[in-house]
C-alpha cells in the first residue's frame, strides 16, 4: 500500500489547521479531528482495497517484434472490485528500450475491463525479456493506492524489419505496372533446356543436337527458355567497420533489413535467395533456395547476429563463397570502405569473387560528414577540419571508380536510402540480364 497525494494534502491541510490552534484554540481541536478521521479514513480504504477485490492484467504482444518499426502492446485490464477503480499501468518493458516513465491511466468500472494499446520501436535485434505489469488502483476515496504484480514475463525476438517486406513488394508490382513491365517467356544463351524442334536457317549451328538429327534423318537443335531461378546471396559484414550507428540503429542492422526485404522480393521474382555473415571468419551460412519457410529461416539466421569489432578476413569470404556457392549467383556484399587504401587491401579478393559471381558491393555515405562539410568554417581549424572530410567523401566516389574500372558493381548510399537503392539496382540488374 502507498499513500495517494491526495492523503498528503489532507494530511497538510490538517497540520495547517492544527499549527492555527495555537492563535485559535478551537482549531487545535478540529486539526487533531481531521487528522484522527483522516487516519481512520485511509485505513478503511485500505482495507477495502485488500479485501473487495483485485485487478489482473494480461500482455498481448507478438513474441516477434521488427526492428527499427512500431510494434504494437496491448494490456488487457479486468476489475472484480464492486466499485470503479482508477488504475495506473507500468509495464516493465525491456532495458534496450531505455524507457523508465512508461505508464498508463485507465478507469475500470465495478466488475469492468480495459484495455491499454503503447507502442515500442527497437533499435536492436536480439532476444529481450518483459518483466511482470505494476498496477497502482485506487478506490473512489483515492486515499492510498494498492500495488498490485499482475501478468507474466515474456522474451521476445526482435527480428530484422519484417513489417517492410509487404509495403516494398507493394511499391515494386506498382513501379513494374506503371512501367508497363510484364513478364515474357524468352530464348536466352546459359539458360534451361526447353525442347527439340526442326532446324532453321536463322537458327545457331551449335545447338544441333546431333543425336535427335541421326534418328530423325534431317537437322534438329535445342531450344533454350531463359532461366528463372537465378541464385541470390546477401552477404553481411559483421565486422567492426558495420558498428557505426544512423538514427538508432548501427549499420548492420541496416544491412540485415535490406537483406531481408531484398530476399522476399527475389523471392516474388523466382529467384533462389540465401545469406551469409563474415568477419575474421566466415559466419552463418543459408544456401539459396526457394522454399515456402526460406524468409523464416533468413529471420531465424540473422536476427541475433551481432558485430564483433574485429578486422573483416576477405581473403577467407573469398575462399569460403568458392567453396559453398558453386552455381553463378549475384552476390551482394554489404560492407564498408572508409577510404581508397581499405578498399585496395581488398580489391583482389573481390576480383576473385567476381570472376565466379556477379558482384554487387553496398557500401555507405556518412551522413554526420557530409552534415559538416556543408557547415561554414569560422576558423583555420575548423578550416583543415572541412578539407579532411571532403578528402574522404571524395575517396567514397573514387571508390566507385576504381570498382567499375575491374568490372565490379557498386551501391553508394545512405542508410535511410538503403533498402530501396538496393532493390532498384537488383531489379535493374534482372531486366538487363547480367548475371
Amino acid at each position: 500500500m502507498f499513500l495517494s497525494r491526495k492523503f498528503y494534502i489532507f494530511f497538510a491541510l490538517a497540520v495547517i489547521v492544527t499549527g492555527c490552534g495555537y492563535v485559535f484554540p478551537p482549531l487545535y481541536i478540529v486539526g487533531v479531528a481531521m487528522v484522527i478521521v483522516l487516519v481512520l479514513a485511509a485505513s478503511t480504504d485500505a482495507l477495502v482495497m485488500v479485501s473487495r477485490g483485485s485487478v489482473h492484467a494480461v500482455r498481448r504482444a507478438d513474441p516477434r517484434f521488427s526492428n527499427g518499426d512500431r510494434n504494437k502492446v496491448e494490456i488487457q485490464l479486468s476489475s472484480t472490485y464492486p466499485f470503479g477503480v482508477q488504475v495506473e499501468v507500468v509495464d516493465e518493458i525491456p532495458a534496450i528500450f531505455q524507457l523508465r516513465d512508461l505508464s498508463r491511466h485507465v478507469k475500470l468500472k465495478a466488475g469492468g475491463t480495459g484495455k491499454v494499446r503503447y507502442m515500442l520501436v527497437p533499435k536492436e535485434r536480439g532476444e529481450f525479456e518483459f518483466g511482470v505489469i505494476q498496477l497502482f488502483a485506487k478506490s473512489p476515496l483515492g486515499l492510498v493506492s494498492r500495488r498490485i504484480r499482475s501478468g507474466e514475463r515474456q522474451t521476445i525476438k526482435v527480428y530484422p524489419s519484417f513489417l517492410r517486406l509487404s509495403h516494398y513488394e507493394i511499391a515494386t508490382m506498382r513501379s513494374n505496372t506503371e512501367a508497363g513491365n510484364k513478364k515474357i517467356r524468352k530464348a536466352g544463351n546459359d539458360t534451361e533446356f526447353a525442347q527439340i524442334r526442326d532446324y532453321m536457317p536463322d537458327d545457331d549451328y551449335r545447338k544441333i543436337n546431333w543425336k535427335a538429327s541421326a534418328r530423325r534423318n534431317q537437322l534438329m537443335v535445342n531450344v533454350y527458355e531463359e532461366e528463372k531461378a537465378q541464385h541470390v546471396y546477401s552477404i553481411i559484414d559483421t565486422g567492426r567497420v558495420m558498428q557505426q550507428s544512423f538514427e538508432g540503429m548501427s549499420l548492420l542492422d541496416h544491412s540485415v533489413n535490406a537483406a531481408l526485404v531484398l530476399s522476399h522480393i527475389a523471392l516474388k521474382k523466382d529467384d533462389n535467395v540465401g545469406v551469409a555473415t563474415f568477419s575474421n571468419k566466415p559466419g552463418a551460412f543459408l544456401p539459396a533456395n526457394h522454399n515456402a519457410n526460406q524468409i523464416s529461416l533468413i529471420l531465424e539466421n540473422l536476427y541475433n547476429i551481432q558485430t564483433d569489432f574485429l578486422e573483416s578476413n576477405f581473403a577467407s569470404l573469398s575462399e569460403s563463397i568458392n567453396r559453398r556457392i558453386t552455381k553463378r549467383s549475384l552476390i551482394i556484399l554489404y560492407t564498408n570502405f572508409f577510404s581508397i587504401n581499405a578498399l585496395n587491401r581488398q580489391l583482389a579478393y573481390l576480383q576473385q569473387i567476381n570472376k565466379r559471381h556477379r558482384l554487387l558491393v553496398v557500401f555507405f555515405e556518412d551522413n554526420e560528414q557530409n552534415a559538416y562539410i556543408h557547415t561554414q568554417a569560422d576558423s583555420r581549424e575548423e578550416y583543415f577540419r572541412h578539407v579532411i572530410a571532403e578528402k574522404y567523401a571524395n575517396d567514397r566516389r573514387t571508390i566507385i571508380t576504381l570498382l567499375q574500372q575491374h568490372g565490379i558493381m557498386s551501391v553508394l548510399t545512405e542508410p535511410k536510402r538503403l533498402t530501396t537503392d538496393v532493390i532498384n539496382k537488383y531489379i535493374d540488374i534482372k531486366s538487363r540480364n547480367l548475371f
